[in-house]
Formats: C-alpha cells, sequence, structure tokens
C-alpha cells in the first residue's frame, strides 16, 4: 500500500466523523473553539486506536485465513463503504442532543471508528506496519472533525450526507483495487 492509498483509507474513514462533526457544530450554540477541539481529540484518538485494536486482531487470525485475506478486505471495506453510504441516506438531520457530554462523546467516538477497527484488521492481512497508519488516521480526523465541527457551526447540515456517501464510496474504491490487484498477479 502506498502513502496515497494511506491518505485515501484516512479520508475515507474519517468521513463519518467529519459528518458526524459538522451535525454537532449545528447544535452548539456560541461555539467555542474548545469545544471543537474536545470534539476533535475524542474522534481523532478513537479513530488512531480503533485500527491498532483489529491489527492485533487480524495478525492473531492471519495465519488461518492467508488464502483468503483478500476477499476478507474487499468485503469488510465494501461492507464498511455500504454501510456509509445507507447510513448517509437515513441520517437524522433533527437531532438535538448534548454533543458535548462525556458519554455522547464516547458513544459517537466508537460508533464512527468501529470502520477503522475493521481496516485495522486488513492492515494486518495485508502486512502493513501498524504505526505509520494509526498516526495518518488519527490526524486526519481530528483535523477534519475540528474543520468539521466549524462548518457545521456556520453552515449548517447543507453537505453532511454528501460527504459521508463520499466516504463509503471511496472505501468500496479502494477494496475494489485490492481485490483486482491479487487477481491480476
Amino acid at each position: 500500500m502506498n502513502n496515497l492509498e494511506l491518505v485515501f483509507i484516512a479520508f475515507g474513514l474519517a468521513m463519518d466523523a467529519f459528518a458526524v462533526s459538522i451535525a454537532s457544530g449545528v447544535v452548539i450554540k456560541d461555539l467555542r473553539v474548545s469545544q471543537a477541539l474536545r470534539i476533535a481529540i475524542f474522534f481523532g484518538a478513537f479513530q488512531a486506536l480503533m485500527p491498532v485494536v483489529g491489527w492485533f486482531s487480524g495478525v492473531g487470525l492471519k495465519g488461518f485465513i492467508a488464502g483468503i485475506d483478500h476477499w476478507i478486505v474487499f468485503t469488510i471495506l465494501n461492507f464498511i463503504g455500504i454501510k456509509m453510504i445507507y447510513e448517509a441516506a437515513k441520517m437524522n438531520l433533527d437531532s438535538k442532543e448534548n454533543v458535548l457530554g462525556l458519554y455522547t462523546l464516547l458513544v459517537l467516538s466508537i460508533a464512527t471508528s468501529i470502520d477503522a477497527l475493521a481496516v485495522g484488521i486488513t492492515f494486518a492481512f495485508l502486512n502493513i506496519s501498524i504505526i505509520i497508519p494509526v498516526i495518518v488516521i488519527g490526524i486526519i480526523t481530528f483535523v477534519l472533525s475540528l474543520f468539521g465541527v466549524f462548518i457545521g457551526n456556520h453552515i449548517g447540515h447543507f453537505f453532511e450526507r454528501k460527504i459521508e456517501m463520499a466516504g463509503g464510496i471511496i472505501l468500496i474504491c479502494i477494496g475494489i483495487k485490492i481485490l483486482l490487484e491479487h487477481l491480476i498477479k
């Protein structure tokens, strides 16, 4: 996997957090930088942590499924991508919850980073070291989430669904590319 593919994966994974950050920015009145940073730190940290958990799980399973790992990667990335597109289509744009509460931030952080856990498993199957991807994924998610809160606070929900759908499409395309590379060998 090259650096450009890694950046695309990181952006694809960050789209959930970005979309939720936009929605969070919409519901926060009198937004302060510290509030935006709180959301971005939670999302970035969980998005970086979950691939590590997935990678260690994948390393343990790798010997058992070495012959079909490319199909598993393809299936996982496509499932995540389709799920993101579906969730974007049914997204509730009128939710008004306390997005800065610890419980809400934990639930949102976990929910938006489950995809990253699955991608961590695929990194293990592809023999990719986890250190650089985790840093890239965490930083990109942090930055996009930070901007997302401010965008949501100023613009609202205009782009929210489209962003999450784009993230899903990116992950599907990467899954197809990995499968085709393996089949062409």
